[in-house]
């Protein structure tokens, strides 16, 4: 009868949990026997399997709770044999030594791919065994698996390497050991790094290569022949074939994955961690360890990250990164969820991944000033904490044992199908096998222990920041490490992401440095206690989605991120507009990401108020001028002031707390300040070169919208310039004189370009002087004498409307009411009746034809019944009854309807019409010029945008609107064609020619 070492005779070993699959076993146990060709292994066979021996016992605990160990010892009985005769530390011993011989020898990379799986098959075979039969501690079983994956890279690199010199890419300094001194090595990160490796564990690798030592002869680059033999040594590792793989391989801890290649050059990573490695990346390299390649330069580098890793002050903004990783997995106190069925034991409550961390962030805070808590084994770092005071006997006493426990618990549910998972089974047969496995006599007994275990964890996990508010109140939100947490993409589902799996890459990516804003430390310990708040709050939105990657958009246009991140920080509703924005206004999202800056106005007092009006404005600007160091500064001063009050009001409009007119009102109050201050200011400036005119002063007509008070947020500036001299001046006053014409123009000119010049702080407004008299063809200033002989006598009956708009917006005070008492006098001049209702008629069908198109229900400015015909009506009646009625004047439209409905000249349920149509034509327009750019579509509109069209218009829903629209659109226009175009048309047929009277 054979003689045997392994199992002990006292060994516990599990009973079997499904009894056929062991009987089937068995019968295939006993048939190696007879198919062996020696004599002695077939005895060796059939005794092992003798009833009532340990040996069988524990075949019997193999083939009745694991197929993939059955199917081992069956493919490999000759080596079960051996580890039942020797046990597992001489059968592995022998193995191991056996396999490095035979792989130094062996040139074909095939046949070595063949040797290393045999070698894993056999190594998780004896390691199993050891394990289930209690032989071996865990230490011993993970560091056999650690140990066995070390050798495997050593052998598979020390291969590649011997390839590659001779095949003359490389010159090794010592081919006879190819990892000395080659300039390339690979650590190993995580489990495998701390030989902690678990029993179907995938390796983690961050691979170096020193371009200044390697000896390259290669043709291509250096960084591509290294990319090539790190592909070929994953090849090696994770390629499955018939007989199985090595081990899955997983390069993704190395600096910033998405944008660095697989084997990365030793002065790029030195600089990635110095300059933006994260206390994540702190925390995963305490456990960092050469495995293979060239010891001395991986450990070089590993003594230089040193620094990095273990901090010699206490830094307590890294304190609270660190509390920031913690506190997003959600561990606080009272709130937790434990469960048996379907929990992961790595990473769910009460799991590994928290003592693992319960550890990690003490040793991070305390080990670089007490070098003995470094170490980078669980068990070792939970002992030294303990020796330094800074865990309690008893606190690690129970964290080790429920480490320990987990441990096995995790290897026995990976030794069932050789599965890399932690999640228990759902099911309650497989739950029940699995109990069994563990030794357990019943199911019950198993739960009771394993809540037992997880609560211990949980409780203790909790307690480290106790004090510390929760950052994650939805669940977990943990972008750590590279791959996704299944949790977190669950939350982020929840919160209502549609590509959960985009944003926490997304989110990676900043931590990871990919933006300036984010590559300093301290802007990403504040983004690590921002990030849960704002996926809360972009989740909030109509579109979060959307309102979360115009948000990275924006942030990828930042200069820095400090001072924005402490602004949201310390103002955290700031957030909740800026998500708002993102989400439902991308024209204002665009506005914001060229000018973060604009958010420093949010915090201003007021800017939630009423809109301030033309003197708080002119008050507010003049003290912030009082500081202008020069004329460039003047610029860069009346931009900054406009673009916050610009901000405020595209705000307000978003937030509905403006309407349409009072937002139209307060834009052009804006620009009249702004231009009020800059034309002294360019006219000083002008005056150092060219002087100044005798007794001649400018004055600027605001005209269209802004002389309206009817701006929007992309509205240009209708502008005339003009001006009065001294008639007996000639020339100007300065060092280079100009006469009167030609001083003028160039003061408009540059009066224009103060305006539109593109500095630091972007561009005032976009300026159009073609409705100064003549056009294109006049010159850029009128004098006040051309400007009213050519309205007195040559104006066309359309610049006699848009003379209706016209508002002196600034400029020399007696100037300016001689412009005023001048338009006054052209604009209550008596009228041909039928011949300006004709021209308008005609004028107004011309527009409809050109700009019109059917069906375009959003087109509230050129659609029949729109804005035009609005402003058409009420243009045109004032043109007709100012001679009679002056003080019906008045360039803004709605106030022009009051005006004449008061005077008895229009209806009063006519003007209600109009006002009604006009009102919601400069709602829609207002709203969707501040928050969209380009042709509005409603099939593209946000969720969010859409509520608020619909609140600010009073409708329920789009098709409400639509018809809403298309109703006074119709009754708009049906005042038209009664006021204007039935007039017109008689007029035309009482004509004896039935001509026009003018070209529109």
């Amino acid at each position: 009868m054979a003689a045997f070492a392994f199992p002990p005779a006292d060994a516990t070993l599990p009973a079997p949990a499904d009894p056929e699959r062991r009987d089937r076993g068995r019968e295939r146990w006993l048939g190696l026997a007879d198919l062996a060709d020696d004599d002695a292994l077939a005895e060796a066979v059939r005794a092992a399997a003798e009833d009532a021996t340990p040996q069988a016992a524990l075949l019997d605990a193999l083939f009745g709770n694991s197929p993939f160990l059955t199917s081992c010892a069956l493919r490999d009985g000759a080596f079960m044999v051996e580890v039942l005769r020797d046990g597992p530390d001489a059968a592995l011993a022998r193995m191991v030594e056996a396999l490095r011989a035979d792989a130094a020898a062996e040139d074909d990379t095939t046949k070595l791919m063949k040797l290393l799986r045999t070698g894993k098959r056999r190594m998780a075979l004896a390691v199993a065994a050891a394990d289930v039969a209690g032989a071996w501690d865990l230490d011993t079983v993970t560091g056999a698996l650690s140990d066995f994956a070390e050798t495997a890279l050593r052998l598979s690199i020390a291969h590649l390497m011997r390839k590659a010199h001779a095949k003359g890419d490389l010159e090794l300094p010592h081919p006879d050991d190819p990892e000395r001194d080659c300039g390339y090595f690979v650590l190993g990160m995580g489990k495998l790094g701390a030989r902690e490796l678990n029993y179907s564990s995938d390796i983690d690798l961050i691979v170096v290569f020193d371009p200044d030592k390697v000896v390259y002869k290669g043709e291509k680059f250096i960084s591509e022949f290294f990319v090539r033999m790190t592909k070929d040594l994953v090849r090696l590792m994770d390629e499955r074939t018939a007989d199985g793989y090595v081990f899955r391989t997983d390069l993704r801890l190395r600096p910033d994955p998405g944008s660095t290649k697989i084997a990365i050059a030793l002065p790029a990573a030195e600089t990635y961690y110095e300059s933006f490695g994260q206390n994540w990346e702190r925390a995963a390299m305490i456990k960092a360890r050469c495995v293979g390649g060239d010891t001395a330069a991986g450990q070089a580098f590993l003594r230089h990250l040193r620094p990095f890793v273990w901090r010699k002050s206490l830094d307590f903004h890294a304190i609270q990164d660190i509390q920031s990783i913690k506190r997003q997995i959600h561990a606080a106190k009272g709130g937790a969820k434990v469960a048996v069925a379907g929990h992961n034991i790595k990473v769910g409550r009460g799991g590994i991944r928290e003592i693992e961390f319960f550890a990690q962030t003490q040793q991070l805070i305390w080990g670089g000033r007490e070098p003995q808590n470094r170490s980078p084994r669980t068990l070792d770092a939970l002992r030294a904490l303990v020796e330094t005071e800074h865990v309690a006997p008893v606190v690690a006493d129970q964290l080790e044992a429920s480490y320990i426990q987990l441990r096995t618990l995790e290897h026995r549910l990976q030794m069932i199908d050789d599965s890399q998972t932690q999640t228990l089974p759902d099911d309650d047969e497989k739950l029940r096998a699995l109990a069994v496995f563990m030794g357990h006599e019943s199911l019950e007994d198993f739960e009771s222990w394993l809540m037992d275990v997880l609560h211990t964890v949980e409780g203790h996990y909790a307690d480290l920041f106790e004090e510390e508010p929760s950052l994650s109140e939805e669940g977990n939100l943990v972008f750590t490490g590279n791959e996704d947490d299944p949790a977190t993409i669950q939350t982020l589902t929840e919160l209502g992401y549609g590509n959960p799996s985009a944003v926490a890459a997304t989110v990676r990516g900043w931590h990871h440095g990919r933006y300036r804003a984010v590559r300093s430390t301290r802007s990403k310990e504040l983004l690590t206690e921002l990030v849960p708040t704002l996926l809360r709050a972009f989740g909030q939105t109509a579109s979060p989605d959307q309102a979360f990657f115009r948000f990275d958009d924006f942030l990828s246009r930042l200069p820095a991120g400090v001072q924005l991140f402490s602004l949201f920080y310390t103002h955290p509703q700031l957030l909740d507009l800026v998500a708002e924005i993102m989400g439902d206004a991308p024209r204002l999202a665009e506005v914001l990401a060229k000018n973060p800056g604009l958010l420093d106005a949010v915090l201003t007092p007021g800017f939630f108020g009423p809109l301030p009006d033309r003197a708080a404005l002119g008050q507010e600007l003049d003290l912030r001028l009082a500081d202008a160091r020069d004329y460039e500064h003047v610029l860069d001063i009346t931009r900054r002031f406009a673009n916050d009050h610009k901000f405020q009001v595209g705000v307000q409009t978003l937030r509905l707390l403006a309407d349409a007119r009072e937002a139209g009102d307060a834009l052009a109050a804006i620009a009249d300040v702004v231009l009020d201050r800059l034309l002294p200011a360019v006219s000083e400036e002008m005056a150092r070169t060219y002087g100044r005119f005798p007794g001649g002063d400018l004055a600027v007509i605001a005209m269209g919208k802004m002389g309206g008070r009817e701006m929007t947020a992309t509205s240009d500036l209708d502008l005339i310039c003009v001006y009065d001299t001294d008639p007996a001046a000639e020339s100007s006053d300065g060092p280079k004189p100009l006469t009167r014409g030609e001083y003028y123009a160039r003061l408009t000119q540059r009066f224009v370009g103060a305006i539109n010049a593109l500095t630091s702080e972007g561009r005032l407004y976009e300026v159009d002087l073609r409705l100064r008299p003549s056009g294109k063809k006049g010159p850029l200033a009128a004098s006040l004498e051309s400007f009213i002989k050519y309205n007195r006598e040559d104006a066309w009956t359309w610049e006699h409307l848009a003379l209706v708009r016209a508002r002196v917006a600034c400029g020399d005070p007696e100037l300016s009411q001689n412009i005023r008492d001048a338009i006054c006098e052209v604009l209550t001049r008596p009228r041909d009746r039928d011949a300006l209702l004709i021209a308008v008629s005609e004028m107004r069908a011309l527009m409809a034809r050109e700009h019109t198109k059917p069906g375009d229900i959003w087109d509230v400015k050129h659609m029949r019944g729109g804005m035009v015909d609005v402003e058409f009506i009420s243009q045109t009646l004032q043109l007709l009854h100012g001679h009679e009625h002056p003080d019906i004047l008045n360039s803004n439209t709605g106030d022009g309807l009051k005006n004449l409905s008061a005077a008895g000249i229009l209806d009063a349920a006519d003007a209600e019409t109009l006002d009604r149509a006009h009102f919601l034509w400069l709602t829609i327009q207002g709203l969707l010029r501040h928050s969209i750019a380009g042709k509005f579509d409603e099939t593209q509109i946000s969720t969010g945008l859409r509520r608020k069209l619909l609140s600010a218009c009073g409708c329920e829903d789009l098709d409400g609107l639509k018809a809403l629209v298309a109703e006074r659109a119709e009754a708009a226009h049906a005042v038209f064609v009664r006021l204007i175009d039935e007039p017109a048309a008689a007029a035309k047929a009482n004509r004896a020619d039935g001509g026009s009277v003018e070209e529109a």
